[in-house]
């Protein structure tokens, strides 16, 4: 049976991972991680935007179902507002509550105004109509913040008939 022996500067050489090797390897792994971070955060960002487009939009179809509720008061421009305009106090609610056209869209802006600027980061919105024939045109905008006051405030804007 033969023996082989190694040398001490062989068995040095075999020996493992050196200092260096494992630095190295730490700083390609906190690279990577500093990336994936990045990429979540990228991520939530864009989820927060989606969020709050999607409530625009709800907000949005919500003030054109009230005003095709109250139709003949959307129509003579009972609706029509201006983004920073707030509108009178007006409540339709209660026992008995019997409101005219005109103070149910009072009521109906009110409480729109108040839900866009309790949804939305400095939420306002706007509604314009044109009429077009039996028809009406009606444009409504919302607009929010969406930067954290780095850029121009976002705007959603729809058309619908009613």
């Amino acid at each position: 049976m033969k023996q082989t022996y190694l040398s001490f500067n062989s068995r040095l050489n075999s020996q493992g991972f050196t200092l260096v090797e494992i630095l190295v390897t730490v700083i390609v792994l906190s690279i990577g991680l500093l990336g994936l971070a990045g990429l979540q955060l990228n991520g939530l960002r864009s989820n927060h935007s989606a969020y709050l487009r999607s409530q625009a939009t709800l907000l949005t179809l919500d003030i054109a179902d009230r005003m095709r509720a109250n139709r003949t008061s959307a129509v003579s421009g009972n609706y029509d507002i201006d983004i920073g305009d707030v509108p009178a106090a007006a409540t339709c609610t209660g026992t008995g509550a019997n409101c005219a056209p005109s103070t149910l869209a009072g009521a109906d802006l009110s409480q729109w105004k108040n839900h866009l600027s309790d949804s939305l980061p400095q939420g306002d919105g706007a509604i314009a109509r044109v009429a077009l024939g039996a028809k009406t045109l009606v444009t409504i905008t919302v607009q929010w913040d969406d930067s954290k006051g780095q850029n121009a405030p976002v705007q959603l804007v729809t058309e619908t008939l009613i």
